[in-house]
């Protein structure tokens, strides 16, 4: 696998599993974990990952606010869950909320 193949299966993993350790990292793509160091740093220049000291070697995470290839509601499916709101309560009101804030075009 040539980098940049791998720092594109790096960010993928990272944007399902959210978090992971650079041993794991290191030991899934099959190179040393300063190899996977060097990859984080490559990827953070352009997206949003941070790293964490930890005990055991740190770890890399990507920002909770972002997804890969992330659809989006069209205007019209916004438009019509801010049209159901006033008829939900509670818990089921929240998630609706969640929902157009996460999809809804900015």
């Amino acid at each position: 696998m040539r980098p940049n193949e791998r720092r594109a299966a790096i960010l993928d993993a990272l944007c399902i599993r959210r978090k992971d350790t650079i041993a794991n990292l290191a030991e899934e793509f099959g190179v040393n974990e300063k190899t996977i160091r060097r990859d984080i740093e490559e990827l953070s220049c352009s997206y949003p990952i941070e790293t964490v000291r930890g005990r055991y070697g740190g770890g890399v995470k990507v920002m909770d606010w972002y997804h890969q290839n992330r659809k989006t509601l069209s205007p019209e499916q916004a438009t019509l869950l801010k049209k159901l709101a006033p008829g939900l309560e509670g818990h089921d009101l929240e998630v609706l909320n969640s929902i157009i804030s996460q999809f809804a075009p900015y």
